[in-house]
């Protein structure tokens, strides 16, 4: 039980830290589908992106490792709240496409989107069960 415990206590914190850092990632393909010049930016902003993107991936990868597989009902069931939430970004981003395409460089972006929504939605279970940390990982009550 002490177990489950610390992997509660270290899921918790790296949940929320996961989520500031998704939010904070997803600025740069924003702002290099707005550029026309992405060339003009400081070498150290290329740096940066990938930096994050590259802890981003490594903790999404750290939570399901500490999550391995135990996610209960009430995270599969606010996944699939969350996923037919987030499924309107698909058509918000057709809109977007539609009404400002002509302004957005997507060569710049589209992949950085692409990427960070396939990471968000294969994480969500798992990260929902890392953010619950007083409801415990334990799913018997031997564990």
């Amino acid at each position: 039980m002490r177990n489950a415990a610390a992997r509660t206590f270290r899921g918790r914190p790296l949940a929320v830290v996961a989520a500031v850092l998704f939010l904070i990632s997803c600025v740069f393909p924003v702002i290099a589908g707005l550029s026309k010049n992405t060339a003009s930016f400081p070498k150290w902003w290329g740096m940066l992106d990938v930096g994050l993107a590259f802890v981003l991936a490594i903790l999404a990868l750290v939570i399901l490792a500490i999550v391995d597989g135990k996610v209960d009902m009430q995270a599969a069931d606010a996944s699939y709240r969350a996923y037919r939430i987030l499924i309107h970004g698909i058509l918000a981003m057709i809109v977007v496409f539609f009404l400002f395409g002509d302004r957005i460089i997507w060569i710049n972006c589209l992949t950085g989107f692409a990427w960070r929504t396939w990471l968000l939605l294969y994480s969500l279970p798992a990260w929902f069960t890392a953010l619950r940390a007083t409801a415990g990982l334990s799913t018997s009550p031997g564990e």
